[in-house]
């Protein structure tokens, strides 16, 4: 497949989530509006800090009609053992064998340098933001050179916004994301 754009039609995948286990993105967005936040995986630090925020920050996407759904290359069995099998209060979707990355086309990096870009400070400092709630680097999974994305969708899945990231910090904030509403 080759990269969404804006107007494209959103696919309609089978996929696991994480705490309720085989479904499909259109059961995920139960006709609403839907952020979906493509990430690495659970044991990444900054990765957990995202979850964390989106996490804190739900009821703003709710009061706005709008959903949320994170993606990461995790196995189920890991983001419940790292979530304390607590449900979080929107999907998460696991693909550990990268399927929806790779129909996505959200390609890794080309090195850990590329994937860090000019971005280390920005990356260092979201690191002690994740350290000063408590969160520590966990388990390796998927690709470690894996670039996120962000899409956000309408009802019928048709792409409001797209976004390849170029780095690992290269996504929008929660603040930016609420704005889009």
């Amino acid at each position: 497949m080759t990269r969404l754009n804006v107007g494209d039609l959103f696919p309609d995948f089978e996929v696991t989530e994480a705490c309720t286990g085989s479904t499909t993105v259109t059961k995920i967005m139960d006709g609403r509006k839907t952020m979906f936040v493509v990430l690495r995986y659970i044991g990444c630090t900054v990765c957990r800090y995202d979850v964390h925020c989106l996490q804190e920050r739900i009821s703003e996407f709710k009061e706005k009609g709008v959903n949320v759904c994170v993606v990461m290359q995790s196995e189920a069995s890991n983001v419940r053992k790292d979530l304390n099998d607590v449900p979080l209060p929107f999907a998460l979707i696991c693909d550990p064998d990268l399927n929806l990355y790779r129909s996505l086309d959200i390609n890794p990096a080309e090195s850990m340098e590329a994937l860090v870009g000019g971005d280390l400070a920005k990356l260092q400092a979201k690191g002690e933001k994740a350290k000063a709630c408590g969160y520590s680097h966990g388990l390796y999974e998927g690709n470690e050179q894996q670039l996120p994305a962000f899409f956000f969708v309408d009802a019928d899945r048709t792409v409001l916004k797209a976004h390849y990231g170029t780095t690992i910090m290269d996504m929008p904030t929660v603040d930016e994301m609420i704005k889009m509403i």
